[in-house]
């Protein structure tokens, strides 16, 4: 019996004349969709899996097939005969193509039973000739395989090889997805031993020694396992015992390594290979040439059989000395370990004559985390999903280790200065504000973790793209865009469009119980972020403009002027501070939800172009016509009925104006301006989407009563949508509140997130008053409530679930820490959706 192994994932081409059993074999031994079959293409394209005319446009096919496969990292098998030299090259260079092994599996069974075969047959008919042909071109080709570019070519000699065969598949060496730590990633050594050591000391590891005194292993604490990033050599004053101790550690299975661009080259020194000795090589060979020909034998053997990145944790970690884009994780091929290696260069050279690196982190959008070196940097810091452990221990600056998953960054100073660096370390440089449309069009949606993918229309996502690269406050300001709500259900009491029972009844109907009705602010959506200071805001949020925070509407627009900013947020952040809030949830910074009063100190030229104008006109207008009425009527003209309707048509207008009027109140800069916050959104590390909402308007509360004249409450009554009583006192309450001139009220499950997803969080129960500014002065006339009951609620209510899902996917990933551009795919998205066709005024 022969023992294939097969590395996975792998292109393999199944090799042999028609007839030699490569279908049966690919059945036997592989899965249905992992074979891509010549004949099967052929009837894709042409109904007849043996129509030699269609061989061509069959080969399409298949490669498009094989590499969206590829593309993907499933192993994948073409079933076609392959014994032309020619025929083999495309699949190879496909292979290539995506960094992945070309194998081969050569049937060659004899001619004679391959005929025997094909007249058994009924469905083609082979000539001989072309099977003597086939069998000539496939010797020819049996000794030629691995010059071809294949990785891995079995030969099957005879029926029985084939029929005994049995395939084993194995992990590519960088696969260690079944380790799951946790590990202690620690960066470039460069010959530092003592740091080593004293690092190591630190993360908790008991260094051994030899009756030398030399260290030749750490012991971890228990269930951790050192990895290293590369680079042991060079530049420092002790190679040999940074190798010793590393090449230790990996002997007894208490570490892992990578080899970093040092090491590749040592090994060519130590080969006999003719390479230059410069950036520290010469004092590792100096060095080197003290220690025995064993030791410098087993340092060889040792740096050459480093594997050039490693995938961990099922997926979820990769280490690289150079860092790894997100298509080449485990892959293999010379690109491959090249970029893991030595990273990517744009081709240019700096003013030191050093090639400038690529910054290929500031693209990279991969779920996994990846750890590497290479490049030195002041400081640990995350870039999507990425950091860089080289701290320049070697240049004088510290060795650093990550623990992985906890993401503590461990760092020891470096002794002194070993070795003086070409150009001073700098902290590479991104740009946080690259707003990408592909974040969300490439995932065909954003997956959330209440509802599932959300999709979104791509001409949305270019409408959302286009205001918030052009309107919007500085990206990392812009953490959360609030969801937009549905009203309630049309009320059918006389003269209502909105009630209070038909939220009551939704609810009800959801099996939510427990309601809170919350006072509805006639003001300007607010959202704030909110840091203790400036240093907060540049460490957590990477904005050094000297802002502590910032104040933005719904659609991310900054609020006010950069002074007027700052004053408020400062202002918010001495009210958190007196309220005792910065301590008890252990943050330096929260995110609120509010709305911000009056509504004119947003809205004013709204207030003025819109409002005031149709009051202003509607007034001047009916009250003449009342005059000319009433100055007809007492002429003994019958104009009774039409004076009775104007009359009613100015008093509508009167209440409009009365009804936009309160919400407007005088403002100098912040003077005057009130907050109403209704929600804690995030502080670091927590969201309180499963704190009630009681609990939320309470921190409100304490807020109002340290800054009364900053700060507002929101009133509140508790409702139980199954004791009748209970619903008449919030009808009540929502009655006494309209009428004393407020908008309305928002109806909320009391528990926040009721209803994993499914159930509205909130709806508005708007006054009878107020909708004369939403609808016209006129809209409670019977013929035009008659028509607003039919309006339709399905849309905005997906919507308002939609998007209050985006919003808390949006703040899971900014608690998380996560990129910026995954924090963006969420607020994208929110925006993307208010581009939807529905009805404004709902």
């Amino acid at each position: 019996m022969s023992v294939l192994e097969i590395p996975e994932p792998s292109l393999v081409v199944l090799v042999g004349i028609s007839g030699s059993g490569k279908s049966s074999f690919a059945a036997r031994h592989f899965g249905p969709y992992e074979v891509i079959s010549s004949d099967h293409c052929r009837g894709l394209v042409s109904d007849d899996p043996n129509a030699q005319a269609a061989t061509a446009d069959a080969f399409e096919v298949l490669e498009f097939i094989a590499a969206k496969r590829l593309r993907a990292g499933k192993l994948t098998v073409v079933d076609a005969t392959s014994v032309q030299p020619a025929a083999r090259k495309k699949l190879v260079d496909l292979a290539r193509s995506h960094d992945t092994l070309p194998v081969a599996i050569v049937m060659n069974v004899p001619e004679p039973v391959c005929a025997e075969r094909n007249a058994a047959r009924g469905d083609r008919a082979f000539d001989r000739a072309v099977l003597r042909r086939q069998h000539q071109q496939l010797s020819r080709s049996l000794r030629g395989l691995s010059r071809e570019g294949f990785r891995v070519a079995h030969v099957l000699d005879g029926v029985d090889a084939v029929e005994s065969a049995r395939i084993v598949r194995q992990p590519l060496r960088s696969d260690r997805r079944d380790l799951t730590g946790p590990f202690d990633v620690i960066g470039d050594i460069h010959g530092c031993l003592g740091e080593l050591e004293t690092l190591l000391g630190a993360l908790g590891y008991t260094v051994l020694r030899d009756d030398l005194g030399r260290a030749v292993d750490a012991v971890p604490p228990a269930g951790r396992t050192a990895v290293f990033v590369g680079d042991y050599v060079d530049r420092g004053p002790d190679s040999p015992g940074v190798l010793r101790l590393v090449m230790g550690m990996v002997g007894a299975g208490h570490a892992l390594g990578v080899p970093g661009n040092h090491e590749n080259k040592l090994v060519k020194a130590l080969r006999g290979r003719k390479v230059s000795a410069t950036h520290g090589l010469e004092r590792t060979l100096e060095q080197l040439a003290g220690e025995p020909e064993e030791f410098r034998r087993q340092v060889a053997d040792f740096c050459d059989g480093l594997v050039a990145h490693l995938v961990l944790d099922g997926g979820r970690l990769v280490v690289a000395h150079a860092g790894l884009k997100e298509e080449y994780h485990n892959r293999a091929s010379g690109r491959v370990r090249s970029f893991a290696l030595y990273g990517e260069t744009t081709g240019e050279t700096d003013e030191f004559g050093l090639p400038v690196r690529y910054p290929w982190a500031e693209d990279y959008r991969g779920e996994a985390i990846v750890l590497y070196g290479h490049t030195p940097v002041p400081d640990v810091r995350w870039v999507n999903r990425t950091a860089c452990l080289d701290t320049g221990c070697v240049f004088g600056g510290a060795l650093t280790a990550m623990r992985y998953p906890e993401r503590e960054v461990v760092s020891v100073p470096a002794e002194r200065q070993w070795y003086r660096p070409v150009k001073p370390i700098h902290q590479p440089t991104s740009d946080p504000q690259a707003l990408d449309i592909d974040d969300i069009l490439r995932a065909g949606g954003v997956e959330t973790s209440t509802r599932g993918r959300i999709s979104v229309r791509p001409e949305n996502a270019a409408g959302a793209l286009e205001v918030m690269s052009r309107y919007a406050v500085d990206p990392r300001w812009l953490t959360y865009l609030p969801p937009t709500m549905s009203p309630c259900a049309a009320s059918t009491l006389p003269g209502l469009l909105e009630h209070p029972a038909e939220a009551f009844a939704a609810y009800r109907k959801a099996k939510v119980d427990k309601v809170i009705c919350e006072e509805k602010h006639m003001g300007s959506r607010a959202v704030a972020l909110v840091c203790r200071d400036a240093s907060v805001a540049a460490e957590r949020f990477g904005v050094g403009d000297g802002l502590s925070g910032m104040v933005h509407t719904r659609t991310g627009r900054r609020m006010f002027g950069e002074t007027q900013t700052e004053l408020l947020v400062a202002k918010v952040a001495d009210a958190v501070g007196a309220a005792g809030l910065w301590d008890e949830l252990g943050t330096d910074w929260l995110l609120l939800d509010t709305e911000l009063l009056p509504w004119s100190a947003k809205s004013e030229e709204l207030l003025r172009s819109q409002y005031a104008a149709v009051g202003a006109a509607a007034s001047a207008d009916l009250s003449a016509r009342v005059a000319v009425l009433d100055a007809a009527s007492g002429r003994g003209l019958d104009v009774g009925a039409l004076l009775a309707v104007t009359r009613s048509r100015a008093d509508d207008v009167e209440r409009y104006v009365e009804a936009y009027r309160r919400y407007v109140w005088p403002t100098d800069g912040l003077d005057g301006v009130r907050l109403a916050p209704f929600q804690l959104l995030a502080t670091e590390g927590a969201s309180y989407g499963d704190r009630d909402h009681g609990w939320h308007l309470e921190v409100a509360d304490r807020l109002a009563d340290v800054a009364p004249t900053l700060f507002t409450t929101t009133r509140r009554v508790v409702v139980d949508t199954t004791v009748h009583e209970s619903e008449e006192s919030g009808v009540a309450w929502w009655e006494e509140l309209t009428a004393a001139g407020g908008e309305g009220m928002v109806v909320k499950p009391f528990h926040n997130q009721s209803g994993g997803g499914r159930v509205q969080p909130g709806i508005k129960v708007r006054g009878r008053e107020y909708l004369r500014l939403i609808y016209g002065p006129h809209y409670t006339e019977p013929e035009n409530l008659a028509r607003l009951r039919n309006r339709s609620l399905g849309h905005k209510q997906s919507m308002a679930l939609r998007e209050h899902a985006l919003g808390m996917e949006a703040i899971d990933r900014l608690i998380k820490a996560e990129s910026l551009w995954r924090i963006h795919q969420a607020v994208f998205a929110v925006l993307a959706l208010e581009s939807e066709p529905v009805d404004p005024r709902l």
